[in-house]
């Protein structure tokens, strides 16, 4: 059996699932997860701990996992928490965000844009690192933690946006708008471009979902 760092593991798995290469609504086998990823029952089992903390895996049956299907109610309900939440904590944000949180948050969508060949898993990432940089001078460690793990939640649905739905030009063109309206000190208009960023994506996402009924 080839040893394998935890951590490659567990980005393995995600990545797995978003690509359908495990079985949806089965219960997982730590025995073949070992035996697929090389690494012993221990690691597998932290990892699928870790994975239904963050809402990738849900409970089935007396002890066991599985991949729960995409959900279009579920995604209605993040995107619906997103919406309201981080226009918010940006409000709270804004006195203390300066020209160097600005230019951290441009320099992420400039990694995005120069990568053309970012995986869905590493996308995701930026994204998540892009909206939580613009909230953190808040200071509000508990609606930041909120809406941190609304983020691990909705990673299940990012590809859809990126591929599917080719979501990727204006999800770019909306952030730089964002922090432009930020550097105009125009607090207003900033927090009506993310709440329609989250709403839009998230509807369009919502009715790919339901279609495919």
């Amino acid at each position: 059996m080839n040893k394998q760092p935890a951590a490659q593991v567990y980005q393995q798995i995600k990545q797995d699932i978003r690509d359908g290469q495990l079985p949806i609504g089965e219960a997982l086998k730590q025995t073949e997860l070992s035996e697929r990823y090389g690494v012993s029952r221990m690691p597998i089992r932290d990892i699928l701990r870790r994975l239904q903390a963050e809402g990738w895996l849900c409970p089935v049956g007396k002890r066991g996992l599985m991949i729960p299907a995409l959900n279009a109610a579920e995604a209605e309900d993040l995107y619906l928490m997103r919406m309201h939440l981080e226009p918010l904590l940006l409000g709270f944000a804004v006195p203390f965000i300066n020209n160097q949180h600005l230019g951290f948050a441009e320099d992420i969508l400039k990694c995005i844009d120069e990568s053309p060949h970012l995986t869905l898993d590493e996308h995701g990432q930026y994204n998540s690192h892009f909206h939580l940089s613009l909230y953190t001078p808040a200071n509000r460690p508990t609606l930041c933690a909120s809406v941190e793990s609304l983020h691990q939640q909705c990673a299940r649905y990012i590809g859809y946006h990126n591929q599917t739905l080719q979501y990727v030009a204006i999800s770019q063109q909306e952030h730089y708008e964002m922090i432009d309206m930020l550097r105009r000190n125009n607090t207003s208009a900033a927090q009506k471009m993310l709440k329609h960023h989250i709403r839009d994506a998230g509807k369009l996402l919502v009715e790919y979902l339901r279609a495919q009924k």
